[in-house]
């Protein structure tokens, strides 16, 4: 497809009076056509500051629909959206607001110290939400906008949480939303009559993508939580008002360890999709014993982010599973010399498909390391396929240590870790050792209330794993550090281990 229909002018026109977003936090409940309405009005209000196609904005929020708003006010306009990271200082923001070239940045209070130092640092235009308002409120939709927009047209831009070197702003394009759209519709089977819920941060491509704008897109309803909280969702789950879910793994932890999970009903929730890191086994076996299949899906800010997303239907019965590319995905296997292997060895992954990025915003040598040169991404995932064509993934290229001449994935020890009952998390590194070359450290956390040491942890390990892949050191701490997604930062904790 060389065109794409602004999503939210054609709800608009479909589905005028349904409901497309809820606030808990403000009260705030918005129909497809009063959502398009005000989207209209902020892009005619940032034409009227200067935006023109091609501009980047830069917008700094915690989960509201007004997100939602400025992106399909881009999208009219032509210019793109660039989410920034509220974790970060403005000495981390400020190489990402160099590289994209924004001059304008719109925020929420919660932001507004955050912004305004930036602002200082990068001669940035401020626009608070009170003022956006104000703006929106004072400006007339202009008459006849163009609904047609390029699949090709970059939409917004996700930069990637690099720990060193330059940040790469991964391009987001229309077609590449419609493509996640019909990957999860395949997957999920959505329909205008469901409910999702917006808690994920706005700044990765699962706060946009899982499942908010492919729900929004078949006509379903979003309800936004200024931050996750397991008891908020658990109440919303008993009330019906929730049809499908998506969460990390350290979500679907904190909800198994809140005490309303276990007189919780979730069987409301028609589909669980899980992904961004590995979901333990234990923890499947726990959503397992609620009648809860949870769905472990894989992909990319590079891909959409939608390639895999497990079906329901043998969930249960291939646990550790992502199950099989969708339906506009298409996925190699190959070793290092780019041949493809047969099932059940392993190999990395690459993708090709409608939902792949066309590359890194203003960086064509990441852009070109990226691709292999027939065009697949290259994922720089490990994975395997089973003879019934379902995928596993094994580990990071990049976390593979070496240990006496043999490969160690440590999502495989990490996964055995993880079944001991005492243990509620845990994370390996490869480490320097003078005999081996490299050995394992597990770093593991402990369930609440559950004691366990470092000695008896490694001979559970050792029954279920071979000598050189059970971990020579353990480390029991209380936390790991992550990112806004709940993803475990491995590079830091690498240096906690060794301070």
């Amino acid at each position: 497809m060389k065109t794409v229909f602004d999503f939210a002018a054609k709800r608009a026109e479909l589905s005028p009076d349904s409901l497309a977003f809820e606030d808990i936090g403000t009260g705030r409940r918005l129909t497809f056509g009063a959502f398009n309405e005000r989207a209209e009005r902020c892009a005619a209000a940032l034409e009227r500051r200067g935006v023109r196609a091609g501009d980047r904005v830069a917008i700094l929020c915690h989960n509201s629909p007004v997100f939602f708003e400025i992106l399909f006010a881009c999208g009219k306009v032509g210019a793109i959206l660039v989410p920034l990271n509220w974790r970060l200082t403005p000495a981390e923001l400020a190489p990402i607001i160099a590289d994209c070239g924004a001059r304008l940045l719109i925020h929420d209070a919660a932001t507004a110290p955050l912004a305004a130092a930036s602002a200082e640092r990068d001669a940035l235009t401020l626009i608070a939400f009170d003022a956006y308002e104000t703006l929106i409120a004072g400006t007339a939709a202009a008459p006849g906008r163009d609904t047609a927009w390029p699949a090709d047209r970059i939409w917004y831009l996700l930069y990637t949480s690099g720990t060193t070197g330059r940040p790469k702003a991964v391009i987001q394009t229309v077609g590449m939303a419609l493509a996640n759209y019909v990957n999860i519709q395949q997957a999920t089977a959505l329909t205008a009559a469901d409910y999702t819920l917006n808690f994920l941060p706005l700044f990765h491509t699962a706060g946009i993508n899982l499942h908010t704008l492919p729900v929004f897109i078949a006509g379903g309803s979003s309800t936004f939580l200024p931050k996750f909280e397991p008891g908020p969702v658990l109440e919303l789950i008993a009330s019906g008002r929730l049809t499908v879910f998506f969460g990390v793994p350290a979500v679907y932890q904190a909800i198994s360890l809140d005490p309303g999970f276990v007189r919780a009903d979730l069987t409301r929730v028609r589909h669980w999709g899980c992904g961004g890191a590995p979901l333990p086994e234990s923890l499947i076996r726990t959503f397992l014993s609620k009648g809860v299949r949870v769905c472990n899906g894989m992909g990319m800010t590079e891909t959409g982010p939608t390639v895999f997303l497990m079906d329901p239907a043998r969930a249960a019965e291939k646990i550790g599973s992502v199950g099989k590319p969708q339906i506009l995905a298409e996925v190699r296997l190959v070793d290092a010399e780019g041949r493809d292997v047969p099932a059940g060895e392993r190999g990395e992954l690459l993708f090709r498909g409608p939902g792949i990025t066309p590359g890194y915003f203003n960086n064509p040598d990441a852009t070109a390391k990226a691709f292999d040169r027939d065009g697949w991404l290259r994922s720089g995932d490990v994975g395997r396929r089973d003879a019934d064509g379902y995928c596993y993934i094994v580990d990071r290229i990049k976390d593979m240590y070496i240990s006496g001449g043999e490969n160690v994935y440590p999502a495989e020890v990490e996964a055995v870790l993880t079944n001991h009952p005492a243990v509620l998390e845990a994370a390996v590194l490869g480490v320097p050792d003078e005999r081996w070359g490299e050995v394992g450290h597990a770093v593991v956390r402990l369930r609440p209330g559950q004691q366990v040491d470092a000695d008896a942890l490694r001979a559970f390990a050792r029954t279920a794993l071979a000598a050189y892949k059970t971990p020579k050191h353990i480390s029991i701490v209380d936390d790991f550090p992550r990112t806004a997604a709940g993803k475990v930062q491995k590079h830091i904790l690498r240096g906690l281990i060794h301070s």
